[in-house]
């Protein structure tokens, strides 16, 4: 008798059927079971509202977690950017696997990178975060530029550069790797001009708590490098209050003497979505062993930017 497929709730959208199939893969190879992608659509998926103005936080995670309460999933895969701070106590985050490049990526017309943009450029994206750190690079470097809120899928945004009715567009390289459009980049973004959200290009996989036996061959997939690093970013994003449609920007990274790690390096940005106010910062300190410990790096750098004006530049926060 075979053994019942176990059941992977994913968002509908391409790329959230592209990083399900990966994992699906994945977990098909090590738990020899058959897996099944359910597919669910999330309030996300279907608001046209612009993220920032439908608040953001969880607006693509709460129906995958109430399918995994309602036990209609098994386990489920988020972008780990989407997922709010606090973790449900009968959810238990499984795994987070190895990451995919952290940085954003531009899409610009005739093959340019940012620097080479027309003067008023139009640049299109749905984040306040991009907004703010693309607006104050331009500013520094005598650049006019306009952003542009846009939404939709990956084709539909790349389409816009295609069309000519905006000069770039700004996506996550690792979206654009998992569905294969890796070619249409005409400059990954050094993380030096534009910090990516806290947890991009990572995965979340999501089981129910009490299903001890599936969260324990999950937990195979998880990079204890990457948890650390999108733990601490992650306490930073919690730290300051923020949720993942504010304009936070955050990056851990390894730091390594030759083939050693010796440290863990975490940048934080916070900024007014004209680029005219940043508050930018990092931290460093041992590789955190633990969940504690990654947490306090990123409290620690919270504090550090709140003292130096971090929350006034936070937007209105919905109470």
């Amino acid at each position: 008798m075979t053994e019942k497929a176990l059941r992977l709730g994913t968002r509908r959208s391409r790329l959230a059927m592209a990083q399900s199939g990966q994992v699906a893969e994945a977990v098909r190879e090590l738990t020899g079971r058959p897996v099944e992608l359910v597919e669910i659509t999330t309030y996300g998926d279907t608001s046209r509202e612009h993220l920032a103005q439908i608040g953001g936080t969880g607006v693509f995670v709460t129906a995958l977690r109430e399918a995994l309460a309602r036990d209609e999933v098994d386990f489920a895969v988020h972008s780990l950017k989407d997922l709010p701070t606090a973790q449900p106590a009968e959810l238990t985050l499984a795994a987070v696997p190895l990451r995919e490049d952290p940085r954003d990526a531009l899409i610009a017309r005739d093959g340019r990178t940012y620097a080479e943009l027309p003067e008023g450029a139009r640049v299109g994206t749905g984040s306040p975060r991009r907004m703010a750190q693309l607006n104050a690079y331009a500013r520094s470097h005598g650049m006019t530029i306009q952003t542009v809120p846009i939404r939709g899928n990956v084709d539909t945004r790349i389409g816009y550069v295609h069309k000519g009715e905006l000069d770039a567009v700004v996506l996550a390289a690792a979206g654009l790797n998992r569905v294969g459009k890796a070619d249409e980049v005409t400059e990954l973004l050094s993380v030096d001009t534009v910090l990516p959200a806290p947890g991009q290009g990572a995965l979340a996989i999501e089981c129910a708590a009490h299903n001890a036996s599936l969260a324990a061959a999950l937990a195979e997939l998880d990079d204890p490098y990457t948890r650390a690093a999108v733990t601490a970013e992650r306490s930073l994003l919690a730290a300051l209050e923020a949720g993942c449609s504010a304009p936070v920007g955050a990056l851990a990274d390894l730091l390594a003497d030759g083939q050693i790690v010796k440290e863990m390096r975490l940048r934080g940005v916070v900024g007014t979505t004209d680029g005219s106010t940043l508050v930018q910062l990092s931290t460093t300190g041992p590789v955190p062993e633990t969940e504690t410990q990654a947490m306090a790096l990123g409290r620690e750098l919270a504090a550090e930017m709140l003292a130096k004006g971090a929350a006034g530049l936070m937007g209105e926060r919905a109470l």
